[in-house]
């Protein structure tokens, strides 16, 4: 069986992350989605362990200390994390797991964990991320400044990603993902037995 490994999708507000994240996994039954960890209070409907892994500030910090979390970083007055133990047992299993996740979060990442594929996910254009911003209709017009300026700022780092995918449409963003996975998934080094196999025959 293959390694699975951690797939990491960047990228500024408004450039469709998540509606291209929740097209990507329904359209392949090998990815799983990160669950992030929170110091926040569950919202209603919200599920520990499938919304998201709530625990107190004290257990934030205590794992924190025992090197627990792949990254984390402040939001307000709440802590949000991604939980080591979560996703190496994923990869372990094969999987790959999709992580959601702004620049900052990505780097820290990049520090601590060798086995991740980074991709940075670009609008067709500012001008048409200005739009889609605009379009929303969930941030005021100073809030719709402040997400296109860090944009702009956020295209900086775009060189420390493995690859860039840009959303013309959601549908030809999540063929050009596809594409990476099945590079990745061809990559020798997460093949342990591929001797082995071609003596035997391919599973």
């Amino acid at each position: 069986m293959a390694q699975g490994f951690l797939l990491v999708l960047s990228g500024p507000s408004g450039a469709g992350k998540g509606t291209v994240s929740e097209a990507l996994m329904k359209s392949q039954d090998d990815i799983v989605f990160s669950t992030s960890l929170t110091t926040r209070q569950p919202r209603p409907n919200e599920v520990d362990g499938e919304n998201y892994f709530f625990v107190s500030k004290e257990k934030f910090f205590e794992m924190v200390d025992n090197d627990e979390l792949l990254e984390y970083a402040q939001v307000h007055n709440n802590y949000y994390a991604t939980p080591k133990k979560f996703v190496y047992d994923k990869i372990e299993d094969g999987e790959i797991v999709l992580l959601e996740i702004d620049v900052q979060g990505a780097l820290q990442i990049k520090e601590r964990y060798k086995n991740v594929v980074f991709i940075f996910l670009l609008p067709p254009s500012m001008s048409e991320l200005r739009t889609r911003l605009v379009n929303r209709g969930t941030e005021s017009e100073e809030d719709i400044d402040t997400r296109f300026n860090n944009a702009y700022k956020e295209l900086d780092f775009v060189g420390e990603y493995d690859y860039f995918v840009v959303n013309n449409t959601v549908d030809q963003a999540v063929k050009d993902i596809q594409n990476i996975i099945a590079a990745e998934r061809l990559r020798v080094k997460r093949h342990k037995n591929i001797k082995e196999n071609v003596s035997k025959g391919w599973d």
